[in-house]
């Protein structure tokens, strides 16, 4: 497992019965998980003092319960950048700390490569990875069909004092987008994508990350550069593994570029014992070194 280990202002404190109890800076805060279903004993004292807990409710979606003030919005650091954080809906808070480990793939190869890269981030979110690439020194087209996120993820570039470097924010939708890119003839050296598990397009069609993750994958292959770097593929659907985003990115990809595929999960350590908490999955294609 890939273990999300270099953070300091995010920390995983300890986990058991359906939550997670997490240090977000200076907030303590108690989320639900449902892949934690072992019922250890609950000995961390900040159990007992978090500034907020989220309920789920019967009907669907929750609320955040607050024992103690907290910010409307503040600040983490993660490296040299710096992320927005806030108590959202269905649990969120902006920010997936396990992806930090896809964040620093991203901009080691950016780093390292022999040419400037040119990055789309599909399904772009609050822009984390966005920012990594940038920070790298990648031109980064950032994708996501939420205007929110979108802005979010902007606002975080500004936090973050990269707002300057080149990249695109667009709300759109993402399989629209790659097909007029096609189209268009732009071409990317790496891709970065985390579709929803579930979801609608733009004309109501439903979109199931099992069925459709495919034609999504030979789909974006059209946007790539002759040579390209790499291809990142993460998903949080229960009902996809690693193995299987592993061969999808083999079937379609090494056929054209040749080079390697690798997956596996990607977790958080829980300082309270040490565990590795598995928190979703991911397959990388990269160029042959």
């Amino acid at each position: 497992m890939r273990v999300a280990d270099n953070w300091r202002d995010y920390e995983l404190l300890d986990c058991s019965d359906g939550e997670k109890l997490e240090r977000w800076g200076e907030v303590i805060l108690i989320r639900p998980d449902p892949q934690i279903i072992w019922k250890t004993k609950r000995l961390h004292p900040l159990w007992k003092q978090a500034h907020a807990k989220y309920f789920r409710s019967n009907r669907g979606g929750g609320e955040w319960k607050v024992y103690k003030k907290i910010p409307k919005q503040w600040s983490i650091n993660y490296r040299d950048l710096k992320f927005n954080v806030k108590t959202m809906g269905f649990k969120h808070t902006g920010i997936f700390p396990e992806q930090a480990v896809n964040w620093d793939y991203a901009r080691k190869k950016i780093e390292t490569s022999d040419k400037p890269l040119n990055i789309l981030n599909l399904f772009g979110y609050t822009g984390c990875a966005t920012l990594s690439c940038m920070k790298a020194g990648a031109t980064v087209c950032h994708v996501d069909a939420s205007k929110g996120m979108v802005l979010w993820a902007k606002e975080n570039a500004v936090t973050s004092g990269i707002q300057d470097k080149p990249v695109r924010w667009l709300v759109d939708d993402c399989i629209k987008f790659v097909e007029r890119e096609i189209r268009r003839g732009n071409k990317y050296d790496g891709i970065i994508m985390d579709p929803p598990s579930y979801g609608r397009g733009p004309s109501g069609e439903v979109w199931k990350l099992e069925d459709n993750l495919y034609s999504l994958i030979e789909l974006c292959s059209g946007v790539l550069a002759k040579a390209p770097t790499f291809f990142i593929l993460n998903s949080y659907s229960t009902g996809l593994s690693a193995g299987v985003m592993e061969y999808m990115l083999g079937a379609v990809l090494k056929p054209m570029f040749g080079g390697k595929v690798s997956s596996d999960e990607i977790g958080l350590r829980a300082t309270a014992n040490g565990l590795v908490l598995p928190c979703g999955s991911t397959a990388i294609w990269e160029k042959n070194s």
